[in-house]
C-alpha cells in the first residue's frame, strides 16, 4: 500500500488533507515541527501566546482546533513565517479542520476516541484490518451489530438510544467505505469471528451471506484464520489507516478499558504493520473465504 506522489517535502508540508480530522492532525503536526524546529518547549510558546499548556498539547496532537481567529495568525508570527503562500495554505486547512463532519449527530452516542477514529476512517484511502472474536465494524449487517449491543445492554450499561444510533452509525460507515467512496479494505477474521453465534442462527446465516457478498467487490479483500492455523494469531483487534499524504498510515487498536488508541508513532505503526502481514500470511487464501463459509453454514 507504498504510495509516491512524486510531491517535493515543502509541498507536502502544506498540503491540503482530505477531511476536517485529517486536516487537524496535520495542522497539528505542522505546528509542532516549527516549534521544534525553532528550539522552543510548548510551556515557552504557552508562556508568550497566553495558552494554556494542555491547549497547545491537544492543537499539535489533532485532537482539538484552533477555534480562535486569532490563534494561528499569533503561533506562525511567533514561528517566523513571512510566505504568504504557505500562511494562506495553512489558513485554509485550519478552517476546514473546523467544519462539522457527516458524524457529528451521532457524537453524544460516541465513545472517548471514535470520533476522531470516524473521521481519520472517511478520510482513509486503504484500511487494513484484524479481528480475532467478531466479525470486522465495517462487514456487519444491521441485525449482528444490533444483537451484538444489546447483548452488552446490561453489563456496559447501553441505552437504546446508544444502541439505535450505533448500529445507523456502523452502516453509514460501512456504506462509505464499500459502496459510496469505496477503497482498499483488506480484513483478516479468525474463524470464531464467523463461527460463533451472535444473536441466533439466522442472524449469522444473515452475516455469513454479506461477508461472501463484500468478499466478491473488487475493492475488498477478506482472509480468514483457521481454528487449526499454527502460524501467528494476535490477541488484540487493531485496523491500520493509510491516509493520504502529507500523513501517512496510522494505527487504531482497543484498550482493555474499551476506549480506542490511535496514533501515527513509526514504532507502534511498523509493529502493527508486520503483525498484519504476519496475519496474512498464516491465513487462508482470500479464495478460500466463501468455502469456509459455506461449511460453517452445514455445521
Amino acid at each position: 500500500m507504498g504510495r509516491d506522489s512524486g510531491k517535493s517535502e515543502e509541498d507536502s508540508f502544506v498540503a491540503r488533507p482530505a477531511g476536517p480530522t485529517s486536516g487537524r492532525v496535520h495542522l497539528g503536526k505542522v505546528l509542532e515541527k516549527m516549534r521544534e524546529d525553532l528550539g522552543l518547549s510548548r510551556e515557552e510558546v504557552a508562556e508568550r501566546l497566553g495558552f494554556a499548556v494542555s491547549k497547545l498539547w491537544r492543537v499539535e496532537g489533532g485532537k482539538t482546533g484552533l477555534t480562535n481567529k486569532d490563534d494561528l495568525p499569533n503561533l506562525l508570527d511567533l514561528y517566523g513565517v513571512t510566505d504568504e503562500e504557505t500562511i494562506e495554505e495553512l489558513t485554509k486547512i485550519q478552517r476546514e479542520s473546523l467544519s462539522a463532519g457527516w458524524w457529528v449527530p451521532y457524537n453524544p452516542h460516541l465513545l472517548k476516541g471514535m470520533r476522531d477514529y470516524v473521521g481519520l476512517e472517511t478520510d482513509a484511502i486503504a484500511i487494513s484490518a484484524w479481528q480475532p472474536t467478531l466479525v470486522f465494524g465495517l462487514l456487519q449487517t444491521p441485525a449482528y451489530t444490533r444483537a451484538l449491543l444489546e447483548s452488552a445492554k446490561g453489563p456496559d450499561e447501553l441505552t437504546t438510544p446508544f444502541i439505535d444510533a450505533n448500529v445507523d452509525l456502523r452502516q453509514s460507515r460501512k456504506a462509505l467505505v464499500t459502496r459510496d467512496a469505496p477503497r482498499e479494505l483488506w480484513v483478516i477474521m479468525a474463524e470464531g469471528a464467523v463461527r460463533d453465534t451472535i444473536g441466533s442462527a439466522e442472524v449469522m446465516a444473515e452475516q455469513r451471506e454479506e461477508i461472501a457478498r463484500l468478499a466478491g467487490l473488487d475493492h475488498i479483500t477478506i482472509q480468514i484464520l483457521p481454528a487449526t492455523a499454527t502460524g501467528y494469531r494476535a490477541s488484540q483487534n487493531f485496523a491500520l489507516l493509510d491516509l493520504e499524504e502529507p500523513l501517512t498510515r496510522m494505527l487504531q487498536a482497543d484498550h482493555v478499558n474499551g476506549q480506542l488508541w490511535v496514533t501515527d508513532k513509526k514504532p507502534d505503526v511498523g509493529k502493527f504493520s508486520r503483525r498484519f502481514d504476519a496475519l496474512r500470511a498464516a491465513a487462508l487464501d482470500p479464495s478460500e473465504t466463501p468455502k469456509v463459509l459455506k461449511s460453517l453454514e452445514r455445521k
